[in-house]
């Protein structure tokens, strides 16, 4: 069974930063590749960034706030998330694809976490 949690999330003001974190743990983490997804209330789910398991990333476009990162010795996945904005308010999720390929749909995922909340007010 692949499990899959996020943690890091919370309530931010604008301009201030978070690290996000995703722990895989019941698979073959170091194969596989991971991605991040959001989704804000009343809309749906969007891309955020993923990697592959060379280490190869996909971010938004190329003037993102945000960096994803992996470690695999910790089968672990970052989120960092600068300049965060009120837009920026979702729940956040970690996914893992059973491919060495990353891919920006959210279709190609095969596990997904609970998510964890960010908020960005003042």
């Amino acid at each position: 069974q692949v499990q899959v949690v996020e943690s890091g999330g919370g309530l931010v003001q604008p301009g201030e930063s978070l690290r996000l974190s995703c722990v895989v743990s019941g698979g073959t983490f170091n194969d596989n590749s991971m991605g991040w997804f959001r989704q804000a209330p009343g809309k749906e789910r969007e891309f955020v960034a993923a990697i592959s398991w060379a280490g190869n990333t996909l971010p938004r476009n190329g003037k993102d706030r945000f960096t994803i990162s992996r470690d695999n010795a910790k089968n672990t996945i970052y989120l960092q998330m600068d300049s965060l904005q009120p837009e920026d308010t979702a729940v956040y999720y970690c996914a893992v694809r059973e491919s060495p390929h990353y891919s920006g749909e959210a279709w190609d995922y095969d596990y997904w976490g609970q998510g964890t909340r960010v908020t960005v007010s003042s």
